[in-house]
């Protein structure tokens, strides 16, 4: 009977569903952009405050510890007050943060605005992918939920084209000062949303849930709706932190902790943060045809974001991960030979790495990429679902800030191919961790992909 219902999709009006994605995707460019920006202005940041290699990996870092204090208060507050306010909260943090970083007068002002932006960060990527996932229906909810990621990399990709942009004037405080422009869109369009009538609900706010789904759905499709929201919420009765892990949410935590964690120790944010250095090491020497190949990595990153929202409803998450994380594992074991082998190859070693690392960012846009954070939406009950998503954000946050706080030590240590190879052994073990962890979630309810979890780890 629960198969029946599950196979039964609510008529939704699209170009609400699309609206709202849209605006929650703008929280992604924000992301994307805070993020890939330091990429670009790092090179000019680390002469003009004479920073050493430390200083530089701890300007880069310094945001993601931003982002964990934002993902565990962002989950808790998003609980409490709604998806909708959370995302207000977070864009007005996001606007401090991109004025005060070109006003910065020195390093420690600066570190305190990229810490203010990655606590904006936290917020907005705890709440976003649950408010998209809480308002979109089933049969096409991976691919709204994966344009955050979607607009994630064209964040990244706008901030590099403004760092290539800008590289020959040097000008990265205008590099971060443009970074404001969409946190004020952000906000003025966030204004215009609704609350997650699933948040509403939970909070004995019946008919304010019923007359959202009534804005963009039918009559029965709403009732739908709100039965599947009354039989998540018929089990409600904890809230605490501790919750997470007991018996009945214990495998959803493993799955969205385990998965976000292994998306960063694969090595993905050192291309987006150090990609100009890697360049440089691979023997590209200017630093505008540095900045311009990581610019090339990140439209690619772009481009093959769209194959996963085309496909994941399609053939679902598990094959994605197989054919993407595989084709990780050859770039970087691929990128490693060259470099073990970088005196060989000379000047054609700057050409290959810029193929592998496009190759990596290729197959990590078109899976892992947006899938770790479809999983991470989908898999959580209903009461735990903001914090869920927190404890995920918080787990992918830790692991990106020590990849990238050791990156550029790491490379001195062990070298430029140990250090790939490294990353190549990470892969290996997401694909394990995929074959016999994961669970498949194409086109079922919420309700029931929590319930499974429970008893799939």
């Amino acid at each position: 009977m629960q198969q029946d219902k599950n196979n039964v999709n609510p008529q939704v009006r699209s170009g609400f569903i699309w609206q709202v994605s849209f605006i929650a995707g703008l929280g992604g460019i924000l992301y994307g952009y805070d993020m890939g920006i330091i990429a670009a202005a790092l090179i000019f940041v680390r002469s003009t405050f004479n920073l050493s290699t430390k200083m530089q990996e701890l300007v880069v870092s310094i945001v993601l510890v931003g982002a964990m204090f934002g993902a565990i208060y962002g989950g808790a507050i998003a609980d409490r007050i709604g998806r909708r306010a959370t995302l207000l909260w977070g864009s007005a943090v996001f606007i401090f943060g991109s004025i005060l970083a070109p006003l910065s007068p020195n390093v420690g002002t600066l570190i305190v605005a990229r810490m203010l932006l990655g606590i904006a960060i936290g917020f907005t990527s705890v709440t976003a992918p649950v408010y998209v996932s809480e308002l979109s229906p089933p049969q096409s909810r991976g691919r709204l939920i994966g344009l955050y990621q979607f607009a994630l990399t064209l964040g990244i990709a706008i901030a590099d084209l403004v760092g290539y942009w800008l590289a020959g004037q040097h000008a990265w405080r205008m590099m971060f000062g443009i970074g404001a422009v969409p946190a004020i869109i952000f906000l003025l369009m966030i204004l215009t949303l609704p609350e997650s009538p699933r948040w509403l609900f939970s909070r004995n706010r019946v008919a304010d849930a019923k007359r959202v789904l009534d804005s963009y759905t039918d009559e029965a499709g709403a009732q739908l709706l709100l039965d599947d929201i009354r039989n998540g919420l018929a089990t409600q009765v904890e809230t605490r932190w501790s919750a997470l892990w007991s018996p009945a949410v214990r495998g959803s935590l493993v799955i969205a902790v385990g998965f976000t964690i292994l998306q960063q120790v694969t090595g993905i944010n050192t291309i987006i943060y150090y990609g100009p250095q890697i360049f440089t090491m691979a023997g590209i020497t200017s630093n505008t045809h540095a900045i311009f190949a990581t610019l090339l990595v990140a439209i690619t990153n772009v481009l093959a974001t769209v194959i996963a929202l085309a496909l994941v409803d399609r053939i679902g998450r598990k094959p994605l991960l197989y054919a993407g994380v595989g084709g990780m594992t050859v770039s970087l074991f691929t990128l490693a030979v060259a470099f073990h082998f970088q005196a060989a190859l000379g000047a054609s070693l700057g050409m290959l790495a810029t193929v592998c690392l496009m190759l990596y960012i290729t197959c990590f846009a078109a899976s892992m990429g947006p899938i770790a954070w479809i999983l991470v939406a989908e898999v959580f009950p209903l009461r735990l679902r903001g914090r869920g998503v927190a404890a995920a954000t918080l787990g992918s946050g830790i692991s990106n800030f020590i990849v990238s706080l050791t990156f550029l030590s790491l490379i001195k240590a062990a070298g430029n191919s140990l250090t790939f190879g490294i990353y190549g052994v990470f892969c290996i073990l997401t694909l394990l961790f995929t074959r016999f962890i994961i669970p498949e979630t194409k086109g079922r309810e919420l309700e029931s992909i929590s319930a499974a979890t429970s008893a799939a780890v």
